[in-house]
């Protein structure tokens, strides 16, 4: 079975389940997801892309614009995997929509009338990756390793987080790799900060950069650190623990492993090496995909570890942070985003050993 007559057996099943005639989705990610990687997103800052689709058990229809058809069903060949383009004025595209749906029971994944809403069993579905998603998240996780392994040797001291941020841009974008998330912090910023924007501060000794991202629809996620000069005890004691704790989460997110197990053994990794509230401070990642995470992990969360998921955890100790994107086997775990030569720890979890990277010493 195609890739593609897989996602409509899966969607075609939850129609039956819940009762419903057809499926709306408008997200970015959903229909990159239906559409094996297709785009119908602009402007990259919206949840929503400029192109609806409808499917059901007699149709595969993409609602959009007549700004918008010709690039979709050309540039992102849906006109070549069956798709039938329903084309209206960009002004009044909503009447066509309408029109066809008019006495259907639905489902979405956005807010519309009279619809059930399924955008969390929407983000089940595109979670579960299938083998060619898994061979473009590769190629993806590749582009973002050497985009960060590029950008970081181009960092000094006295460049403003706003460079440092638009060498990462440069170097994702450049590769294929849009940079949907880009963060980067400098010195003190990195203690007060989780979610850094870049602002005109200009590096003295550390950074840490954060890199989303985006192709055919699927996000890879990867943060790194460097510091100028010897690393203080504090932080070497701190990046030590950090990667404990990252080892936890990477060893335990197992097939049939129930996610809030995974959580748990993590908090108490937090715990043994002394620094029991820092999970608190910031979340810890979850399955990843076709968005930055699917869900979020946490104490309470349901479900269980899947094979061929992608997961991106990202463990943080005030002043470090490790994240990785991997995508989870039958037999071992993937790191998607590694950078050869790059600086590891090596800790031990449950009698495994697991490298994780350290920070960067220049």
């Amino acid at each position: 079975m195609s890739e593609r007559d897989e996602k409509f057996e899966r969607i075609e099943a939850l129609l039956a389940e819940q009762g419903l005639d057809a499926l709306l989705l408008k997200r970015a990610s959903s229909f990159a997801w239906a559409t094996c990687g297709a785009s119908s997103y602009i402007n990259t800052a919206s949840d929503y892309g400029d192109a609806t689709l409808l499917i059901a058990p007699d149709r595969r229809q993409v609602f959009t614009t007549n700004i918008e058809a010709a690039r979709i069903g050309d540039e992102e060949g849906l006109t070549t995997q069956g798709w039938e383009i329903v084309v209206g004025d960009w002004f009044a595209m909503e009447t066509a929509l309408e029109g066809a749906t008019h006495g259907l029971k639905l489902g979405a994944d956005f807010p519309y009338p009279g619809a059930v809403d399924l955008s969390a069993a929407v983000s089940d579905l595109r979670s579960r990756l299938l083998p060619e998603e898994g061979e473009r998240f590769r190629s993806l996780g590749r582009m973002c390793a050497e985009a960060m392994a590029a950008a970081i040797p181009q960092i000094r001291p006295g460049q403003t987080e706003h460079e440092i941020a638009g060498i990462v841009a440069h170097e994702a974008a450049a590769r294929g790799a849009w940079p949907t998330v880009d963060l980067v912090a400098t010195d003190e910023r990195i203690y007060r900060y989780r979610h850094p924007l870049p602002t005109a501060k200009q590096l003295e000794r550390y950074a840490m950069v954060v890199l989303c991202g985006r192709r055919h629809g699927l996000v890879c996620s990867i943060t790194r650190l460097v510091h100028f000069g010897q690393l203080p005890d504090e932080l070497r004691h701190k990046q030590e623990a950090c990667a404990r704790v990252d080892a936890s989460f990477l060893t335990n997110t197992r097939p049939g492993a129930a996610l809030r197990d995974v959580f748990a053994q993590a908090t108490e990794a937090y715990a043994a090496a002394g620094f029991p509230d820092e999970w608190r401070l910031h979340h810890q990642g979850g399955p990843a995909g076709y968005e930055p995470r699917e869900t979020l992990g946490k104490p309470d969360m349901d479900g269980v570890v899947r094979e061929g998921q992608a997961y991106a955890w990202n463990p943080s100790i005030t002043g470090v942070k490790i994240e990785d994107t991997i995508l989870v086997s039958a037999s071992s775990n993937e790191t998607l985003t590694e950078i050869p030569g790059w600086p590891m720890i090596e800790v031990e979890v449950n009698g495994q050993r697991c490298r994780r990277p350290a920070i960067l010493e220049r």
